[in-house]
């Protein structure tokens, strides 16, 4: 027995150090030099300051603003693409023609990396030589400066997140409406429940743990959201589309301020969590209640 487990931990060791130094080890690195003036020039000169970068961080208005910037774009995210995932889950799982097809074609958008993602859509909404400003002129309005326009630029990055992720909550709702049992449908009908009745009273419970999932993952993507913004925006026009992550990568890779950086990544992982265990909290909530019942 000894030699057996002496074995499977010899067996697991390679694994358990590899986490260690992929998640462990930069987790509790970042959290020390939160808690430092860590000046990457100046490495050596680093310090102990307490609870300054963070009361810097709070202080800060640009860093409230990229706090209000990552909730408001996460609620906006989540709740569109959630709905219009689970709109168009029901309506291609109701097809009796078409579906495959149709299936394949929607997820095209989730399978390009965000980089792609971001460049075409440079591309095609550029104020001057734009496809979008294009069409606009044949109907004379625009040009717009979609990513320039303080009116505009936060709405048009949540618009091509949602273009991309969309399939990606549709592709897992969808795999829930599947595993809705067929007799519960049968059983609705016959006694003469309507469309609503059905999808509210038997649809929806049976989703819900999967709908919870496609929510949880999709905040705490959109918490990291920086490679749009990093490309189309820069964080610009005047802070309107600065998030969590671009304001990080502002200070602690840009200005090679190591400390206040890590500060700000800490305070953006404990938001993270909170949400996390929220929606953590909920699921396992229902899930408790449909056991009772």
């Amino acid at each position: 027995m000894h030699s057996k487990r002496r074995f499977q931990w010899t067996m697991l060791a390679p694994v358990i150090l590899l986490l260690i130094g992929l998640t462990v080890f930069p987790v509790v690195y970042t959290i020390s030099n939160s808690f430092t003036d860590y000046y990457y020039l100046a490495s050596e000169a680093k310090q102990f300051v307490g609870l300054r970068n963070y009361i810097k961080a709070v202080q800060d208005e640009v860093f409230r603003k990229a706090v209000w910037n990552t909730l408001k774009f996460m609620l906006l995210a989540v709740t569109i693409e959630t709905a219009l995932g689970l709109a168009i889950a029901v309506l291609i799982e109701s097809l009796k023609k078409g579906a495959k097809l149709l299936r394949v074609s929607l997820l095209i958008p989730a399978l390009l990396p965000p980089v792609t993602v971001a460049l075409i859509w440079q591309m095609m909404l550029s104020n001057h030589n734009g496809i979008i400003n294009h069409m606009l002129a044949w109907f004379g309005a625009g040009p717009f400066n979609y990513l320039m326009d303080i009116r505009i630029a936060f709405n048009a990055i949540l618009f091509i997140d949602i273009w991309q992720w969309t399939p990606f909550a549709f592709l897992l709702l969808y795999a829930g409406l599947q595993a809705v049992p067929r007799s519960q449908y049968e059983a609705a009908k016959v006694d003469g429940a309507g469309k609503l009745r059905i999808f509210t009273h038997i649809t929806l419970p049976n989703i819900m743990p999967t709908l919870l999932l496609v929510i949880l993952l999709r905040t705490i993507d959109t918490f990291r959201l920086f490679d749009k913004v990093n490309i189309l925006t820069g964080g610009g026009p005047a802070n309107s589309t600065t998030t969590i992550t671009q304001y990080i990568y502002r200070h602690g890779v840009y200005n090679l301020q190591i400390g206040y950086g890590a500060a700000a990544s800490i305070i953006m992982v404990g938001l993270v969590l909170l949400f996390s265990v929220i929606y953590i909290k909920r699921s396992l909530g229902g899930s408790q209640n449909e056991m009772r019942h």
